[in-house]
């Protein structure tokens, strides 16, 4: 991976050349494919930033590159450029999770607004997806210990039951619920159950 890119597709050169003009004159780095299975050999799921692809593609067509590229575990957002007769193509594209799809001729601005819009989305699934990769390593830092009051914690009990049913001082509980609280990066309880019902371990949690 080199950074955020636009991965553009398409079988015609004259719109690879414009669009890749268009798009390196405005500061973006553009990565431009002529084939469906070029960008395939090319993305990985690491990839940062969008893909355009054209609707119609030789080998192809959009739909069944969208689902190779999520097949393939590549998350980015996905425009479609489309011809007058591809429009139904295209909807269903977006109803199956494209971004958007724009017509040809398309307007330049439109365009440029529309990558924008695709770039700041993966900015936010990556930062996302940051997220929840911590809560999973400050999850696997605790001990056996730590996880069983953490899991109290989880069904509402208080401290005292929990040294209770855990057989230990309420001292010792207090102890270790602190030592959860800082690897976990959370404030108080209730924090603490917000952070760990968003991990994927715990997000289907029930008492």
């Amino acid at each position: 991976m080199k950074g955020e890119a636009v991965f553009l597709v398409d079988d015609d050169p004259d719109v690879l050349d414009a669009v890749s003009f268009l798009l390196t004159t405005d500061g973006l780095r553009v990565e431009s494919f002529a084939s469906p299975e070029a960008l395939l050999e090319r993305v990985t799921p690491q990839e940062a930033g969008c893909l355009v692809l054209d609707v119609r593609l030789p080998g192809m067509n959009g739909l069944e590159l969208q689902e190779r590229l999520r097949a393939n575990g590549v998350r980015m957002p996905i425009i479609f450029i489309t011809g007058h007769g591809d429009i139904p193509m295209a909807v269903k594209a977006v109803n199956q999770g494209a971004l958007d799809f724009l017509e040809k001729p398309f307007d330049d601005d439109k365009l440029l607004a529309t990558i924008q819009h695709g770039l700041v989305r993966d900015r936010e699934r990556r930062e996302h997806s940051d997220r929840l990769a911590a809560i999973e390593a400050a999850l696997d830092s605790l001990t056996p210990r730590e996880t069983e009051v953490m899991e109290e914690i989880l069904r509402g009990k208080l401290n005292k039951i929990i040294a209770a049913d855990l057989d230990m001082s309420v001292r010792t509980v207090e102890v270790h619920r602190a030592r959860v609280l800082e690897k976990l990066g959370a404030r108080n309880g209730s924090d603490m159950v917000r952070v760990v019902l968003s991990s994927e371990r715990y997000h289907d949690w029930s008492p």
